[in-house]
């Protein structure tokens, strides 16, 4: 490791602690990832991006202190929060690891708990991100209210602004959005990451699994555990064997992992374009 004197700089005026080195980490397509070593021995990893919109790094470190809340009572871990202001975040180092059947079964229940530690209403006080995104959080009386208006048609009407999804596509998805009250059963909110796909779960060196990069907020539990089955979690079924010895879902839960995959396919397709807001037409019109 060398030392980049500005990122040192900035983060000992965060922290009060001096930084011995630092060095570049790979991964992530919105921020620059930096390792750093302090004198008081801890590591840290730094999130910069220099152009953040209002609020981004807020929002982040909002998530992962609430998330953290049911940490204590055995719900999922999260890196430690040290630092952040309005352009970049500090968190503790978490050494990765293997992906292993153990580490999956109590990631599975730890998740479990921390979705079972709920929230006090189907959004958030506050709205945050999705990726680039900004994330639309204003509460709503019903999940099928929330997740219809916050969570799927900003997201579509993105997506035709920018010409990632086709009026057909759209009439596909709008067709299913009526019938969610019907096809959901009634729970109350849970306590969600919101932007849970594989690259957010690390599999820590010391066998524990931690979530990273939240877009949290009050929601139905089914959105997590569909948004990790979207694009193959590794020991996938041991982790939803394991949840599901914790915290029963309800029946027929997996005929409705599409409806929830609703959500991150449109929010792909703003972002990315090509065939995600086809895909999403295609889950609406089996659930049609």
């Amino acid at each position: 490791m060398t030392r980049q004197p500005l990122i040192a700089k900035r983060a000992e005026d965060l922290l009060g602690a001096s930084v011995i080195a630092t060095a570049p980490v790979a991964g992530g397509d919105i921020s620059t990832a930096t390792r750093m070593r302090l004198n008081d021995g801890t590591t840290a990893l730094m999130k910069t991006h220099h152009h953040a919109p209002d609020g981004f790094f807020d929002a982040e470190a909002r998530g992962l202190t609430w998330l953290a809340e049911a940490t204590a009572e055995g719900g999922v871990a999260v890196p430690e929060v040290l630092a952040h202001d309005h352009e970049c975040l500090i968190l503790r180092w978490v050494e990765p690891g293997k992906t292993t059947v153990d580490a999956a079964s109590g990631f599975g229940r730890a998740l479990a708990r921390t979705h079972r530690a709920g929230a006090h209403a189907f959004g958030a006080e506050q709205d945050g991100f999705i990726g680039r995104l900004p994330l639309p959080n204003r509460t709503a009386p019903t999940w099928a209210e929330f997740y219809a208006t916050r969570r799927v048609l900003p997201y579509l009407k993105l997506a035709r602004d920018r010409g990632a999804a086709t009026a057909e596509d759209a009439a596909a998805v709008e067709g299913v959005l009526g019938r969610i009250a019907a096809l959901v059963p009634d729970e109350p909110p849970a306590r969600l990451h919101g932007d849970l796909w594989n690259g957010n779960v690390l599999w820590g060196l010391d066998g524990a699994c931690r979530v990273v990069d939240p877009a949290a907020y009050g929601g139905h539990r089914e959105v997590d555990l569909a948004m990790l089955a979207l694009f193959g979690l590794p020991h996938l079924q041991r982790v939803t064997d394991a949840y599901e010895e914790e915290h029963p879902l309800a029946d027929g839960w997996r005929d409705r992992v599409g409806l929830h995959q609703l959500f991150p396919l449109l929010v792909h397709a703003c972002l990315f374009g090509g065939g995600y807001a086809a895909r999403a037409a295609g889950v609406a019109r089996k659930l049609g």
